[in-house]
């Protein structure tokens, strides 16, 4: 229970959205998270987060855009603060074994595909996130605040990384 001052109509829009957008919240949490109970509160992090923010969101911006926004900024605090109690685990096999494709070989490949991401630095994690989620570079540049011209630097050299990453 979130003790707040907004209304019964806030509520229900906030959970209409979320509830329209958490496959976005998902995908960042299996980016950014190394294990079950990480995810578990990455989730509820970036679900609390937006919470807070939501009275300010004036919808300038695409609902989409605002999450992304928040859900990496909410991701990469929570990864500072597990490195820094010590308690950052390996890559928990299990969620790289989440089936979201019947073709075992199109899972198969998606499946390398994220445990690549999981190595990147986590700046290139939302990138290539936002990247694969099909966000024109203006976008990506809008939630990460680069510039176009960065982003596009950028997502060249972390799909070099990827691939020779994946040659090894």
């Amino acid at each position: 229970y979130i003790a707040t001052k907004q209304s019964m109509e806030d509520k229900k829009e906030f959970i209409e959205i979320i509830k329209a957008n958490e496959g976005l919240i998902y995908k960042v949490v299996k980016v950014y998270s190394n294990s079950r109970e990480d995810e578990q509160d990455l989730y509820q992090e970036i679900v609390y987060q937006l919470w807070k923010s939501f009275p300010s969101f004036r919808m300038e911006a695409k609902i989409s855009t605002w999450m992304y926004r928040i859900a990496l900024n909410t991701s990469i605090g929570f990864l500072s603060k597990e490195k820094k109690k010590g308690n950052y685990f390996p890559i928990d096999e299990g969620l790289l074994n989440i089936s979201d494709y019947s073709d075992p070989l199109k899972q198969e490949q998606v499946d390398v595909l994220y445990a690549q991401i999981k190595l990147l630095n986590t700046i290139e994690k939302a990138i290539i996130l936002l990247y694969l989620e099909e966000k024109t570079y203006d976008e990506i540049a809008a939630i990460t605040g680069f510039s176009t011209t960065n982003i596009g630097t950028r997502l060249g050299r972390i799909k070099q990384k990827i691939i020779a990453q994946i040659k090894k």
